[in-house]
């Protein structure tokens, strides 16, 4: 992120935050600002209940699945790098609408085809917009905020970006689910419904002021930096470990989950299958917002032990068919991963230096993409040769070793001592 320094006193600089007016123009732009943001993350997870309709339609199996999953991934990946930090000096609005017109185009192949060359291209062009807005619309929300309200504290603008981003990720599948289960033809309404919402949030964002204003020398572009070393090495490992293990939780519900509680457990409502994802990212959502005063290594802790003891009730269900098990641990699994990931960019925002928290944060998110794909591919790939409550109890040994590796590292840590 560029920095720089006023030429007089109160005068903002170029590429800096404009100051604080507290106009009402900016407590209306940030509700919209917020409404998009939910709007483009719900959107990025609408095929989760419908992935079992693609597997009966063309034949693939769960493993194609976790493939067209990791391209969602790969293509958020590749736009942190490109592009996550390019509003500091071209505008967050700009970059707000970009991003949300890159969503309307994968809508559009979505409900072009739904043969699998297709649904490649349409995962990995959300992916690229979804890359594009996290971070975007998470600075724009913050400084709308400080702008309305000067002198307020920042829990409104930590509650809504959680509760639109991680909300967001939940409110997607449930709405999806609902419409493939009681409206007709299932692979086509709820991306139709999707990009009427998608329309309206884009038309919303006229009302939201810009809040950077750009620089009268457009510095010169570069891809986003990567780095790991920020001081604390124990607890940055840590710390990108425990980012790894919360977006590995997320990544098994929004992937393969569906499939699972339809072929696994006998289940194969569209409308469960999307309330399922929702109890859990909405259990992340909740969490993060009522732990507020926690501290870093409180969230910490308290997340390891629900991740895990989350996982292991998760897996029981599978072993004894039980839905309510099921359900009962990937609630309390995601409770513990929204706590893990809250932890761990706290932990790394703190041991950063003001200059680098770019670099700190942008590397923090690329591990945590890693661990939404990597472990959904390899579920995927076992379950070409084992059955997927087999697959399921050998990851779950794994999370649980990588849990323990964190709790070690942060022991370890200076913060975390």
């Amino acid at each position: 992120m560029t920095t720089s320094t006023p030429s007089r006193a109160g005068a903002p600089s170029p590429g800096a935050p404009r100051p604080a007016t507290g106009s009402l123009r900016h407590g209306v732009g940030f509700w919209a600002v917020a409404a998009a943001f939910l709007v483009a993350m719900a959107f990025s997870t609408v095929p989760t209940p419908l992935y079992p309709l693609y597997e009966v339609r063309d034949g693939f199996s769960t493993f194609m699945v976790t493939v067209v999953f990791a391209v969602y991934s790969v293509g958020v990946m590749v736009s942190l790098v490109l592009a996550g930090h390019v509003s500091d000096w071209v505008g967050r609005r700009k970059i707000l609408v970009a991003a949300l017109a890159l969503e309307l185009v994968a809508a559009a192949l979505f409900l072009s085809s739904a043969a699998l060359p297709m649904l490649l291209v349409a995962r990995f062009v959300t992916g690229l917009g979804v890359g594009m807005l996290t971070a975007t619309a998470t600075a724009h929300l913050h400084e709308l905020h400080a702008a309305h309200r000067p002198d307020a504290s920042a829990q409104r603008f930590e509650v809504v970006s959680t509760a639109a981003n991680i909300g967001g990720l939940g409110l997607g599948p449930l709405v999806a689910g609902f419409l493939a289960q009681y409206v007709g033809t299932p692979l086509r309404v709820p991306y139709a419904v999707f990009v009427a919402l998608l329309v309206l949030v884009v038309a919303a964002l006229a009302l939201a002021p810009e809040t950077v204003r750009p620089p009268a020398r457009r510095p010169r572009y570069r891809p986003q930096r990567v780095s790991a070393d920020h001081g604390d090495r124990a607890g940055y490992l840590a710390a990108a470990a425990a980012a790894f293990a919360s977006f590995a939780v997320f990544g098994l519900f929004t992937s393969i989950a569906a499939g699972f509680v339809g072929h696994t457990l006998g289940h194969p409502s569209r409308a469960l299958a999307g309330g399922i994802v929702f109890a859990v990212f909405g259990g992340a959502a909740l969490a993060q917002t009522l732990t507020q005063r926690l501290t870093p290594r409180a969230k910490m802790t308290a997340g390891l032990l629900a991740e895990g003891t989350g996982f292991l009730v998760l897996v029981v269900g599978m072993h004894t068919v039980n839905l309510a098990a099921f359900l009962a641990g990937g609630v309390v699994a995601g409770v513990g991963a929204g706590l893990l990931f809250k932890a761990a960019v706290g932990r790394v925002v703190a041991m950063a230096a003001p200059a680098r928290r770019s670099e700190a944060l942008a590397s923090l998110f690329l591990i945590a993409y890693l661990g939404l794909s990597v472990p959904a591919v390899a579920i995927g790939v076992a379950t070409l040769s084992l059955t997927a409550t087999t697959a399921m109890t050998w990851f779950a040994g794994l999370l649980l070793a990588l849990l323990c590796l964190v709790a070690v590292l942060d022991r370890r840590s200076p913060a975390g001592r």
